[in-house]
């Protein structure tokens, strides 16, 4: 779009680095060391690698220990999923692991190779319609034979669709039942409260069960790309990825970026601090979105929680009936609006969402899937520039009509 700066309403996906964190991070690149050497310049690096992971624990109810920076929030969630259930399995002989359907591809991909290659079992707790898990259904799982399942794994708010998980309930459950829960909060951190160790607490958890691991990452609070972590209760163990120097606690070996931890504290500790003022400023221009959909496009189906309570406060998802979503991401691409498809691509050919066929929408619902998200840089202008390009969008693909799934080599 010409004399205009592109529109960015994909937060979701990342979200513009804090200018807290490109300060913390270019000062931090100017320092040398090795924060495992012994010398006084090492141990300098170290020190300010500590205090970034007491930073990051303190916005997550957490202690510095329990903090275990990674490379991403996806390594995070391997390390957790693969790690507790090598350790149960080896400990216990569980080998089932509960997932609720419309989980995001790094548990659904990393519980996919736990079956295929260490012979887990899965049980999938359906969705209700509006995306949040069914927690009578987990229940009649953990009550069926608790001792045959390795863990629980579940989002904190579902990434697509923005509901929030009702993740005090099911991290009860767990622990009742002595089965370790772990969280991809990755989504939900810096727009939720999240304290680890105050739900550990209400839930009378005991050691190693209830809620035990929490995966985040720092580009989607505005902290730098390429590191995130994993924090997990020190009253439980894990077996690793990696191994190597033995660097925190054993769990991730490896050279650690300081300049990245430096940065995803100065994130987090300016997310938390705005987070309250900032959730009303995003419901009030996620609610003008809504309305302003319902109004310029009757036939789109808003997706998730329609209370503002239930849902994240920057997602508005919608479902548009006889539009292909990449359909409308391109066409919007090309008026200088950028927002996200919910369906995946593969090979070429669109496939329907997995979170709104787990939700009971229809297949041809679940094509026509687009994700609108603001965050802490997005203004009225921007949700003004992406109601304006729109109607045109959603003419434009409704003619052009769903697509062909059929491919060459189905033929």
């Amino acid at each position: 779009m010409l004399g205009r700066d592109p529109v960015y309403l994909d937060h979701a996906a990342t979200t513009p680095l804090r200018p807290e964190a490109i300060d913390a991070v270019t000062e931090a690149l100017r320092l040398v060391g090795n924060p495992a050497s012994i010398h006084s310049i090492g141990q300098d690096a170290k020190r300010r690698l500590e205090e970034a992971r007491e930073q990051i624990g303190a916005t997550l109810g957490a202690d510095g220990i329990e903090v275990v920076f990674t490379g991403t929030g996806t390594e995070a969630v391997n390390l957790a999923l693969k790690g507790l259930y090598w350790r149960r399995r080896a400990e216990t002989g569980a080998r089932r692991i509960v997932v609720p359907a419309g989980e995001h591809h790094a548990t659904i991909d990393s519980v996919d190779w736990l079956v295929a290659a260490e012979g887990a079992e899965v049980v999938e707790v359906p969705l209700d319609a509006v995306g949040r898990v069914r927690v009578d259904a987990l229940a009649e799982v953990l009550a069926g034979d608790a001792a045959s399942v390795a863990l629980v794994t579940m989002l904190w708010a579902n990434n697509e669709v923005g509901t929030i998980q009702p993740v005090r309930e099911v991290a009860e459950l767990c622990a009742r039942a002595g089965v370790p829960l772990h969280v991809d909060a990755v989504a939900a951190y810096g727009h939720l409260p999240i304290d680890l160790r105050a739900l550990r607490r209400e839930t009378s958890a005991p050691p190693g069960a209830g809620l035990v691991a929490l995966s985040v990452s720092a580009h989607k609070i505005g902290g730098p790309v390429g590191i995130g972590a994993l924090v997990l209760d020190r009253s439980t163990r894990i077996e690793p990825l990696l191994h190597g120097g033995g660097q925190q606690r054993r769990i991730r070996s490896g050279t650690q970026d300081v300049a990245a931890a430096v940065g995803f504290a100065a994130a987090a500790l300016a997310a938390q601090a705005s987070r309250e003022v900032e959730n009303e400023r995003m419901s009030r221009l996620r609610d003008r979105l809504v309305a302003g959909v319902a109004a310029s496009v009757p036939s789109a189906v808003l997706s998730g929680d329609a209370e503002a309570a239930g849902r994240l406060p920057g997602t508005a998802h919608f479902a548009f009936p006889g539009c292909e979503g990449d359909s409308l991401l391109f066409l919007l691409d090309a008026a200088g609006v950028a927002v996200s498809t919910g369906s995946a691509c593969q090979a070429g050919v669109p496939e329907p969402s997995h979170v709104l066929l787990a939700m009971g929408r229809t297949e041809a619902e679940a094509r026509g899937a687009l994700r609108v998200t603001l965050g802490w840089s997005s203004t009225e202008a921007d949700v003004d520039a992406f109601l304006g390009a729109l109607p045109a969008a959603v003419e434009r693909a409704a003619r052009a009509g769903m697509a062909s799934r059929v491919t060459s080599f189905d033929r």
